[in-house]
């Protein structure tokens, strides 16, 4: 059986600012159908590899190739989020990335309006459609973002902390989602996070950046919850199969 498509191969790979390197290089491929989440303490570097995964920062070091026509979208985190633009919850799912990058390119077509309206159905949030941006809660705007990811025929999905705000029964619950875009439509999730116990049992590996520590770690989620140092800096984790 022929391996999954690698969408994104990282080669020696150092991310950063200013010229500076904020962790050793990586080397890492993507491959299609997976769920990868990154973990490390603020600072770490992870938001900053995840937009250079992108091409949205420039590596420092190393190279970023992605395969040609990849579908990527970016869901950050809802606080980015304006609550000063008086947009309306429809309105923004019909704004995302369709093929490459088209952030501010609208769905025109009915079928489009429909996906965001299933969208929010499937997060159980159709309620929200008509509502405003700055009247939605945190968590509210969350689900919003995630919505239209689930509306988006993306390749490759880069979410950042896409569960804050959220309790445990929705983190749970989101990762699943990704999980299930992975198993039916071979979308990959790259996933910037602290629920990392909420998320194991869902991913297929887990990048840990630890500067002060091992550098960089890629494992599985039961490699991960046998790892003291692991443990040391993020406490333990339970990993059911």
């Amino acid at each position: 059986m022929a391996s999954p498509e690698i969408l994104v191969s990282c080669e020696r790979l150092e991310v950063g600012f200013d010229r500076k390197a904020l962790l050793p290089p990586i080397d890492l491929e993507i491959r299609r159908g997976e769920v990868i989440v990154v973990v490390g303490h603020n600072g770490a570097g992870k938001t900053t590899f995840a937009r250079t995964v992108l091409g949205l920062l420039r590596p420092i070091a190393g190279t970023v190739r992605r395969s040609k026509g990849l579908a990527c979208t970016y869901v950050p985190q809802a606080a980015s989020l304006d609550p000063t633009v008086p947009l309306r919850v429809d309105e923004l799912l019909g704004w995302g990335a369709i093929r490459g990058w088209g952030f501010l390119r609208p769905w025109k077509g009915r079928a489009d309006r429909e996906l965001g309206r299933t969208a929010l159905a499937t997060l159980g949030v159709s309620q929200l459609a008509t509502r405003r941006i700055d009247e939605l809660s945190g968590g509210q705007r969350q689900r919003v973002l995630l919505a239209r990811l689930l509306a988006s025929d993306a390749d490759l999905a880069v979410l950042d902390e896409p569960t804050a705000a959220m309790d445990g029964p929705s983190t749970g619950a989101t990762f699943g989602a990704l999980r299930r875009l992975a198993t039916e439509k071979g979308m990959t999730s790259i996933v910037v996070t602290h629920a990392i116990a909420a998320a194991t049992s869902h991913v297929d590996r887990v990048v840990v950046f630890d500067p002060g520590g091992e550098g960089i770690v890629v494992a599985t989620p039961t490699q991960i919850s046998e790892s003291p140092r692991f443990h040391a800096l993020f406490g333990g984790i339970h990993h059911h199969e």
